[in-house]
């Protein structure tokens, strides 16, 4: 292993030792079955992929297709409606065989630095919202953006590294919504062809397993 991706390792290891140390503050504080966006709506929705004239290598991103899916919204920190919160769109997309996808975006900036910097604010439909971690794809490190086309309607795109975004789809939420108990969890639930990086695995996974031990 060469001495950059040995300090990768170790900086990603320590990121997620403080992420999981912040998660289990916040369990502490809030006993939940959800320490982070505690409450939320579930909807219905469709997911209509009208794929990319230039490929990512990724089926899912590059062909067109449907999709019926589950999206939840919901607010990071659980704040009350007047104050901003960092917004959060988790959608479920089936993945063939009994298995699913989840995919979780978090509102953030739009350009080619404030992509990956979360951002707060009341509107839950006033900021974009992105994957803020990048998939390895075999066109390069691959992130999936959203953002809001409508009450209930949301065009997805996706960028190589700092690159420009293309729009690959269109997804139209149902106006039924719900909360049930569903969880939704990027590290072991994975759409083909979007891979995590191993650093990015090291970074989520211990805040991810103590909300897995909160439920």
């Amino acid at each position: 292993m060469s001495l950059i991706a040995n300090v990768r390792a170790a900086a990603s290891s320590a990121g997620g030792a403080v992420l999981g140390t912040g998660a289990r503050a916040v369990a502490a504080a809030r006993p939940a079955t959800k320490p982070l966006h505690p409450r939320g709506v579930v909807l219905l929705g469709r997911l209509h992929r009208h794929g990319l004239d230039s490929p990512t290598g990724v089926t899912w991103l590059d062909e067109a297709g449907e999709d019926e899916v589950m999206v939840r919204r919901s607010r990071a920190i659980g704040l009350p409606g007047a104050l901003p919160d960092i917004h959060g769109l988790a959608v479920r997309v089936p993945a063939g065989d009994s298995r699913y996808g989840d995919l979780l975006f978090a509102s953030t900036g739009w350009g080619r630095i404030g992509r990956f910097v979360l951002t707060a604010s009341r509107d839950p439909g006033g900021r974009p919202l992105t994957t803020l971690l990048p998939y390895r794809a075999p066109a390069g490190p691959v992130l999936l953006g959203a953002r809001a086309a409508g009450t209930e309607e949301f065009e997805l795109s996706c960028a190589v590294g700092a690159g420009e975004w293309r729009p690959f789809a269109d997804l139209r939420l149902t106006p039924t919504a719900s909360d049930p108990a569903i969880s939704f969890d990027p590290v072991r639930n994975r759409i083909p062809g979007l891979e995590q990086y191993g650093w990015i695995t090291r970074l989520r996974e211990p805040s991810y397993r103590v909300a897995r031990r909160a439920r």
